[in-house]
This record gives structure tokens, C-alpha cells and sequence, in this order.
């Protein structure tokens, strides 16, 4: 590893993050059309549909990305992942608008879920394998950049393609998603340095066993708590009797063999990361805990923030999407100067005054009038709104404020990922790594759903989103104020 950045290697790395969220932006954009005009799916369960790509990342990445560490093959412990899981993703990617029946379609949707799980820690584990600690959030900046070029390529391009042939979105994606992998096969090189003997290997996998059966009263009482819980739920929620339905499966079982695998899953993360949880120093829980709170007050944001225009500033749901779209744009745009920010003043400085800037914007979004925040301040092309019917688009003090969340939001993300991987050697970046999309995932699950309730008890109050989400923020940054380890070191 060498001692600077190699700007180069980086760009070429971040066509693997390029890939992933390509797949994901025509995924995310199109999958819900087909359900719904193809299938005749119910809206209720194109929602639980769409959420099975976090169930999957939630249980498959974070175990990956600790067997990651342990692979040692000829090309190294990070690239064989992404030469079985990138193919395998772009050939399930592809075949996804030709399935002409539903179980077919599943069985696609099912395999790319799979498929792009198992690669998608490992490509990032990637980044600071081969950068050294000083230049990982530039790097993550990047890379990041990159994937944000990804998104707008498969929304922007994507949506020009779905209007010629609905294939064309998902063969594009395929095509890029190969290409990626590729770049990365072709041009980065695992570093050599970190071996270990396969009765080391044995004896991590011998060592994960037996803490199972160190702990298998409390796995069963656990289990024995979680069929009472899929029992309940099963008597009183009918939509999921719908899920059961639809998909042949009665609830009861749907909801048991997701808790089965959550129960296994975090059994083998809680013996992976048992450090981080019960070192003396909590500055390694404290980040994981500030990640999954901020990615809870995020998401309120973008799961509600179309219906928000639409029920607070009286706009339509398109004109909403497109005033959020300042908010990516501007995270794009500050993906690289956050990275070189925290090289400046630090990681947890850089973090906590994102942190500020989106409490403080969320807050003026909640008690600003809707009028007010309609109010046109400057002309801005494809990304502004019509202020008044058959007006010129502009930008507005809502684009404003959306566009300080997009530069808050940027320094926040792109230095927490640099954070936890310095927080362990190199020997275990793929298990902290997996650590930080754990939390992350997990947030993505409870945050929709803690949210929805919150608007239901407030009469559909969809304003009360941007008095919630500051909490979540709030609360992200008093855990990151005893954050003592995480910064870049020499």
C-alpha cells in the first residue's frame, strides 16, 4: 500500500460502487411498474416486495463481508466474490422484464437479490484494502461520486430507454454491471501482505459453533419469543395474509424463516464484532449506533418526501420528486470536497457539523409556512419547480434548504464508512465494513415503519416528518460527541 492517494485506482475501484447503483436505480425505478401493470400486484405488496432487498442485504452482507476476510485465493480474498456475484447479478438483472410469469419473475428478482448481496460489501471492503488511512474518506468520496454518476445514468438514461422498450433499462444495467466488474478485475490489485493458516481459518469457523452452542439457551428462548411474535402478527395484521396470498406462502411461515435467519445472522455478527460491543472504549458502538440513528431520520425524508409535497406544500407528486432531487444532486456534487474536508479538520468534526446543518434544515423546512417555502428565488433549470402553473422553473427556499441537507448529508456519509474500517486492522475491514451495513440496513427496515406510524397517529400530518427526524439526528449526534477513535492515522 502505498503512502498517498492514487486518484487513478480510486476512479477505477468506484466503477464497482458505479455498478451496484445502477443496478439498483433501474431496480428501485422500474421493478414496481411491472408488479403493478404486468402482474396486477396490490400496492401493499409491492411495498413489502420492494423492501426484500434490505431484508436481503440485512441478512447476507455482513457475514460476507467477514468470510471476506478469511478468503485467501490466487486473486486474492475481495475479487472471487465479485466474479461469482456481479455475472450472476447482470444475467438475473437482464432476464427480470422477459419473465412472462410471476414465478419466474420472483425466481429473477430473488437470484439478483441473492447475487448482489454477496458482492457488495466485499467491492467496498475494497477501498480500504488498498488506501491507506490519511486518504479513505477522499477515497470514499470518490467512490461515492462515482455511484452517484450511476444513479442519475439509470434514472436519467434509464427513463429515456424505458419509453423504447422496457428491456432496455435492465440490459443497459446488465451491460454495465459487467463492464464494472471487469474494471475492477482488470485494474486493482489485492494487496498480498494478509495471510492466514488454514488452521486459523478452522478455528474461527470451530470458534463461531461453539459460541452457538455457548449460547443455545438463550437462542431457543429468543426463537420461543419470536414465534410468539409472528403469532400475533399473523392474527393482527390481514395484509399479511395478502403477502400469503400473493406468493402462495402462508404469513406465519413468511415472517418465521425471516426471524429464524435475522436470529442466525446476528448471532454470527454479535461473535464477529463481540469487540466493538464489549470493549471498554465505546467509540466503536457509539458510531454504529449514530449510523443507524441518522439513517432512521434520513429516511423519513426519503421514503415520505413526495407525499409531504403533496400534503403540506399543495404541490403534485412529480413536482415534489423533482424538488427532491436537489438533495442527491448536491450530495454528488460534495461526495469528493467532504472527503477532503475531513482530511482538513477531521472525521467526527466534519460528521457532527453535517449533522448540524440537516437538524437545522429539517427544523426550517417545519416551522417555515408552506407559502413561504414556495417562495421563487432564481431561475435553475431541470431541477427547479414552477412556481405558478406554466411558469418558469425555479429555485425555491424549500430547494434551498434541500440543497444545504444534500452538501449536510455528504459529509456525513461519506466519512462514516472511513471511520469504522479504522477503528479495527486490516485483517478484519470486511467484518466492520458488513458492521456498518448492518446498522445501516437495519435503519432502512425500522425507519419507513416508525415513520408511517408517526404520521398515522398524527392524523396524516405528513409536516410532522420534519419535527421527527430531527430527533433521530439529535440523538446521532450526541453519540458521535464520544466518538474518541475513527480518525485517519499516518
Amino acid at each position: 500500500m502505498t503512502s498517498r492517494l492514487n486518484y487513478g485506482k480510486t476512479f477505477l475501484l468506484g466503477f464497482g460502487f458505479f455498478g451496484v447503483s445502477v443496478i439498483w436505480g433501474v431496480y428501485n425505478a422500474f421493478v414496481p411498474i411491472f408488479l403493478a401493470n404486468k402482474f396486477h400486484i396490490s400496492a401493499g405488496v409491492i411495498g413489502f416486495f420492494m423492501t426484500l432487498d434490505n431484508i436481503a442485504a440485512l441478512f447476507i452482507q455482513p457475514p460476507v463481508g467477514a468470510w471476506s476476510d478469511r478468503v485467501r485465493t490466487p486473486l486474492g480474498r475481495r475479487i472471487p466474490f465479485i466474479l461469482v456475484g456481479a455475472p450472476i447479478s447482470a444475467i438475473a438483472f437482464g432476464l427480470i422484464p422477459v419473465a412472462a410469469v410471476l414465478p419466474l419473475f420472483v425466481a429473477c428478482t430473488s437470484t439478483l437479490l441473492l447475487s448482489a448481496a454477496l458482492w457488495r460489501t466485499p467491492v467496498v471492503a475494497l477501498m480500504p484494502d488498498i488506501t491507506p488511512s490519511a486518504f479513505r474518506s477522499q477515497a470514499n468520496g470518490i467512490i461515492n461520486f462515482m455511484g452517484g454518476v450511476g444513479t442519475i445514468i439509470a434514472l436519467q438514461t434509464g427513463g429515456i430507454l424505458f419509453d423504447m422498450s422496457p428491456n432496455f433499462p435492465f440490459w443497459l444495467g446488465s451491460a454495465l454491471v459487467i463492464l464494472a466488474a471487469l474494471v475492477v478485475y482488470l485494474f486493482i490489485e489485492e494487496p498480498k501482505e494478509y495471510e492466514i493458516k488454514s488452521d486459523e481459518n478452522r478455528n474461527s469457523v470451530s470458534g463461531f459453533f461453539g459460541f452457538v452452542r455457548e449460547k443455545f439457551l438463550v437462542s431457543m428462548s429468543g426463537l420461543v419469543a419470536v414465534a410468539a411474535v409472528v403469532a400475533l402478527l399473523s392474527m393482527t395484521f390481514p395484509d399479511l395474509r395478502t403477502v400469503g396470498s400473493e406468493f402462495g406462502l402462508p404469513p406465519y411461515l413468511i415472517l418465521g424463516l425471516i426471524f429464524l435467519a435475522a436470529w442466525f445472522v446476528y448471532l454470527y455478527v454479535f461473535y464477529m464484532a463481540r469487540e466493538v460491543i464489549f470493549e471498554q472504549e465505546k467509540s466503536g458502538l457509539r458510531i454504529l449506533l449514530a449510523i443507524f440513528f441518522w439513517f432512521i431520520g434520513f429516511s423519513a425524508v426519503e421514503t415520505f418526501f413526495t407525499l409531504y409535497a403533496e400534503k403540506h406544500l399543495g404541490l403534485t407528486a412529480g413536482t415534489g420528486a423533482t424538488l427532491l432531487s436537489v438533495l442527491p444532486l448536491f450530495f454528488v456534487l460534495f461526495a469528493i470536497p467532504s472527503g477532503f474536508i475531513a482530511g482538513k479538520i477531521g472525521r467526527r468534526m466534519t460528521i457532527s457539523i453535517g449533522l448540524v446543518i440537516i437538524i437545522v434544515m429539517m427544523v426550517l423546512l417545519y416551522i417555515t409556512p408552506a407559502e413561504a417555502l414556495l417562495t421563487g428565488i432564481a431561475p435553475l433549470p431541470l431541477v427547479g419547480i414552477p412556481v405558478v402553473e406554466g411558469g418558469a422553473r425555479m429555485l425555491t427556499l424549500a430547494g434551498v434548504l434541500l440543497i444545504f441537507g444534500g452538501i449536510g448529508w455528504a459529509f456525513i456519509n461519506i466519512n462514516s464508512l472511513p471511520m469504522i474500517v479504522d477503528l479495527t486492522g486490516a485483517e478484519k475491514i470486511g467484518t466492520y465494513t458488513g458492521l456498518y451495513y448492518l446498522f445501516s440496513t437495519l435503519s432502512a427496515i425500522v425507519g419507513p415503519i416508525s415513520n408511517g406510524i408517526a404520521i398515522e397517529l398524527t392524523n396524516n400530518n405528513y409536516n410532522i416528518i420534519m419535527a421527527i427526524a430531527p430527533v433521530f439526528f439529535a440523538i446521532a449526534l450526541v453519540m458521535m460527541l464520544g466518538v474518541r477513535r475513527g480518525e485517519a492515522t499516518a
